[in-house]
């Protein structure tokens, strides 16, 4: 009986707690000005800095853009870089060739008359990517990284990855819809290609690409040797990323230890809150600073990166029984009239005849629905340069 009562006095109280919570962050009516990317280091490389705004946690804005900005690499030697705005507050450089010897920093002059400057860093060398692997496990894919350092000096790393992948349309189509002229109205039926009649397979095969968005980071600082193995990311069983040919290009970055703390409070701020149980909000203190007004907060940690990179394509044929399935619906055959279409058809695509009469004349067809035929409604079908 009593542990009813305390079900009951639950019940009531728990309630009664709930507030609204206001953030104890007296942040500027601008924001606060973050700063993301790195310096590159590779030869004949381009770097590339977004600066934007934090915004407060009742604002809808998505992203405000930090605008007409002076951005300049400055290196102890004495020379200069300026970076050139190029749309959504990236600023980006020319190729770039730096000296290991030097050390560099990143200048960034706002139009409201302030200034940032970052701490001076060395170029840090990465590694090689070992090896980029994969196992069937858990009810899907999970792809692994695989590095050393055999002078164990790296110990901190941090990756970004690029997915590619071709997909194709569950339906093959050679017909189209004829329409008036300067109008949208159906006036009936007609092939694509009115000549050879063919399939249009630019419909057919496609292909979608997607950037990592969680920060990936490791550490061997534990380990009696400069060695990572580590997961990188999971498909699930069924995921029309693996049912043609995939691809994930995979970039590799030393950086220091100041550099790896800064992102590890930041994973945690970002991606491991959700109870009071989780890391609690911890304050990021990067390498950017305020020299206008030193006690203004800066986000970001700039840093001289060397990158390295790799690639693997794994296909559907690896994958034996994966299980990927568009759901379509069934094709349909309708008569091939403008009041068939319209009452018949609706909104889907015709496909491929199914009787033709004399002079190859169209009797009726198949129709299905347009993500089972257009494939451009899902992604592009530009190939991509790297495709094989």
């Amino acid at each position: 009986m009593r542990w009813i009562w305390i079900i009951i006095l639950a019940i009531i109280i728990i309630p009664a707690c709930k507030q609204i919570y206001n953030a104890p962050v007296n942040s500027p009516a601008t924001g606060y000005l973050v700063v993301e990317g790195f310096i590159s280091s590779a030869v004949h490389s381009v770097t590339s800095i977004q600066l934007t705004r934090t915004t407060k946690l009742v604002d809808t804005t998505n992203v405000i853009y930090e605008h007409n900005a002076l951005v300049t690499i400055e290196g102890s030697g004495n020379d200069t870089y300026p970076l050139s705005e190029t749309g959504n507050g990236f600023y980006t450089s020319d190729s770039l060739t730096l000296n290991n010897g030097e050390k560099y920093r990143l200048r960034i002059k706002t139009t409201d008359g302030k200034e940032y400057l970052s701490d001076s860093s060395d170029i840090q060398t990465t590694p090689d990517i070992d090896t980029i692997s994969w196992q069937l496990q858990n009810g899907g894919m999970q792809i692994y990284i695989n590095t050393h350092d055999p002078q164990n000096n790296t110990k901190y790393y941090e990756w970004k990855y690029t997915e590619t992948w071709e997909f194709h349309s569950q339906f093959y189509t050679s017909l189209t819809y004829a329409r008036a002229p300067n109008s949208a109205k159906i006036t009936g039926l007609v092939y694509r290609d009115t000549v050879s009649q063919q399939i249009d397979f630019s419909l057919y095969r496609c292909y979608q690409s997607d950037n990592s968005t969680s920060i990936l980071i490791g550490s061997s600082e534990k380990l009696s040797s400069d060695v990572i193995f580590l997961p990188l990311t999971f498909i699930p069983q069924g995921d029309w990323r693996l049912s043609v040919l995939y691809s994930i290009d995979v970039k590799q970055y030393a950086m220091s230890k100041g550099a790896y703390v800064f992102l590890s409070i930041m994973k945690k701020n970002t991606e491991e809150l959700g109870s009071i149980f989780d890391a609690q909000p911890s304050e990021l203190k990067g390498n950017i600073h305020c020299l206008t007004n030193p006690s203004e907060t800066v986000v970001g940690y700039v840093e001289v990166y060397q990158e390295k990179e790799k690639r693997i394509f794994i296909s559907s044929g690896q994958v034996p029984n994966w299980g990927y399935s568009m759901q379509c619906d069934n094709e349909i055959v309708i008569e091939n009239n403008v009041d068939s279409i319209l009452l018949k058809a609706g909104g889907r695509i015709p496909t491929l005849p199914d009787h033709l009469g004399g002079f190859g004349n169209i009797i009726d067809f198949f129709a299905a629905s347009p993500e089972c035929v257009d494939c451009t409604l899902r992604g592009t079908k530009v190939k991509p340069d790297f495709w094989p």
